[in-house]
């Protein structure tokens, strides 16, 4: 209740400094914005409060079974005995995530608190900080060795970079395309046309005035724009929108399945074995180590993508093209995260490779009847349009 009480006088001060010369004007393209943050943030507090909630009624390693001689009692986790440090680092960053995803729902259900918080992108930080203690419980819960918690780090690490070096990429394509253009833009051109035909009909005094169809025309061409800037931004909404539902769903599939590996965990420590430790990192470690780090890439890459999708942190100039590339950046992201998903999958639903091989044909099978299908779809759209044609 504290960490609640906490994160409620946080987002208060916030709001207080950030929103004092605010006035609540009526916009309803910014009104329509805000209720889309609203909906992606209220999808994260929904999630992170879900998986929280088990993880910390179910911790990673399981129960002891009975009494001990060391007074250890029955039903308490095995980690906490066996991994103190580990477990107190995994309880209190679970912990912060599910407090603050129940704060933030109980703030986003009332208009008068979550409009200024928004606004003011308090509740993106207090989201972001809920993520990275999601990262945080899931490195110290889904291994006992601090090497492998450093690792799952370096693939945060990786993760950022990958995708800052997509988003550069699409940053010198899109450079080395507007290089080849016109030195002066084609906004500015038709600008200097337009005054220059005014000052031809003023100088020869034929009218003073934009004639009545060059009126409705501009009025006209106004309204096409509009029309064309809100379908593609409707159309960014649903990518947008998508792309956070494919997060969400990753995120939470590979937490619980990194807290609870299959093959469970040796309940007592006995033959060499440590209570606590995955059954299958003893038993057969290739193949828990490629469930493993595939599981993580996905995990980490679907809350970089989350993270990303968060806050408006685009620059104001050239604010659509920066999010156009975002936009790439994260789909190529989330198709990382669904191979890497693919991947953990194949590797922890059985114990045999012959079998893995078979998972791996059905995947290709799949996706290869996908492409097929596409393919036919697009060349039969393309015949279609041709053959709708007049002819010349």
């Amino acid at each position: 209740m504290a960490l609640a009480g906490a994160v409620l006088v946080y987002v208060v001060i916030h709001v207080i400094f950030l929103t004092l010369d605010h006035k609540d004007k009526k916009d309803d393209a910014k009104d329509r914005l805000l209720e889309k943050r609203r909906k992606r943030l209220l999808l994260f507090a929904i999630l992170a409060a879900t998986i929280t909630y088990q993880a910390g009624l179910t911790p990673p390693g399981g129960f002891l079974l009975q009494d001990d001689e060391l007074g250890h009692h029955a039903g308490d986790p095995v980690l906490l005995y066996n991994y103190p440090r580990r477990y107190n680092a995994f309880f209190y960053c679970n912990s912060v995530s599910f407090m603050l995803s129940i704060s933030l729902i109980l703030l986003l259900v009332n208009p008068n608190l979550y409009r200024p918080a928004i606004r003011s992108n308090a509740l993106s930080v207090c989201t972001a900080v809920g993520l990275f203690c999601l990262m945080g419980a899931y490195a110290a819960g889904s291994t006992q060795h601090l090497k492998t918690s450093i690792y799952i780090f370096v693939l945060v690490a990786v993760v950022l970079f990958v995708a800052a070096g997509l988003l550069l990429v699409f940053l010198m394509k899109e450079i080395n395309g507007n290089g080849n253009s016109a030195a002066v833009p084609p906004i500015e051109q038709d600008e200097e046309q337009k005054n220059f035909l005014m000052k031809e009909i003023n100088g020869n005094g034929n009218s003073a005035a934009v004639p009545p169809i060059e009126q409705d025309e501009e009025q006209k061409k106004k309204e096409a724009d509009e029309r064309k800037e809100s379908e593609e931004e409707r159309k960014k909404h649903v990518r947008r929108k998508y792309l956070m539902l494919l997060g969400i769903l990753v995120a939470s599939v590979t937490y619980q399945a990194g807290l609870e590996p299959p093959g469970g965990a040796w309940q007592s420590s006995s033959n060499g074995y440590e209570a606590g430790d995955p059954v299958m990192h003893d038993n057969r470690r290739p193949r828990y180590l490629a469930f493993f780090y595939s599981n993580s890439v996905s995990f980490v890459a679907s809350i970089v993508v989350i993270i990303m999708l968060l806050p408006h942190w685009l620059p104001n100039n050239k604010g659509e093209e920066w999010e156009e590339w975002s936009l790439r950046v994260m789909n190529w992201t989330i198709i990382l995260d669904l191979v890497a998903l693919l991947g953990s999958y194949a590797a922890g639903s059985n114990r045999g490779w012959k079998t893995s091989v078979y998972v791996f044909t059905l995947i290709v099978a799949v996706l290869g009847y996908f492409a097929i299908h596409l393919t036919l779809s697009f060349l039969f759209d393309r015949r279609k349009k041709q053959g709708s044609q007049p002819p010349v």
